[in-house]
């Protein structure tokens, strides 16, 4: 099964993000959960990237990540919410044997960042997107999954960014496709 490490949303390491890990775990594979906010949740998305941008803002979360999975093995999937995304999609591109990434709510544009983001995507990482018709980088999303072969696209209804915390059938079809992605 897949060694996979799950970045969690600007709320925080969530009740919401917990149950989707340990639906993975359920499912064979080894999960890793690191708590980039040390423990702090936020009842608002605004709150929540206050704290992010009070810790160093979003560099600041990938330098975290990086360290976070530093003793993991390299063949890795990596799998983040919205805010998460940063460094799932950063690690997936820079970090050697990474095996795919998984991008919730949200979307990186290639080389957007520098060496954080090279402008291709790496040989062999696969991807999948899942985000909300609508969302702010959902044309994001969307150019990314016609660049990288393979990719898989899919687009959720509603007006929640963070769809799957809200509802409970989004959570479960996002959850399937995820284990599904993973094998």
């Amino acid at each position: 099964m897949a060694e996979v490490v799950v970045f969690h949303h600007a709320l925080g390491l969530t009740d919401a993000v917990r149950r989707f890990a340990d639906a993975l775990s359920d499912g064979g594979h080894s999960v890793h959960t690191p708590d980039l906010y040390d423990g702090r949740t936020f009842a608002t998305i605004e709150e929540g990237m206050a704290h992010s941008e009070e810790i160093g803002g979003p560099m600041a979360i990938v330098d975290l990540a990086r360290a976070a999975v530093e003793s993991l093995p390299s063949e890795v999937v990596y799998v983040g919410f919205s805010l998460g995304v940063m460094p799932a999609q950063s690690l997936a591109q820079t970090r050697s044997g990474a095996r795919g990434a998984v991008l919730c709510y949200a979307a990186l544009p290639l080389g957007q960042w520098g060496e954080n983001w090279p402008a291709t995507w790496p040989e062999g990482v696969r991807l999948q997107l899942q985000i909300l018709e609508g969302d702010e980088d959902f044309e994001i999303a969307q150019g990314l999954a016609a660049t990288v072969p393979g990719a898989e696209l899919f687009v959720y209804p509603g007006t929640e960014h963070y769809f799957a915390e809200y509802d409970d059938e989004a959570a479960r079809v996002l959850t399937q496709r995820v284990l599904s992605f993973l094998g």
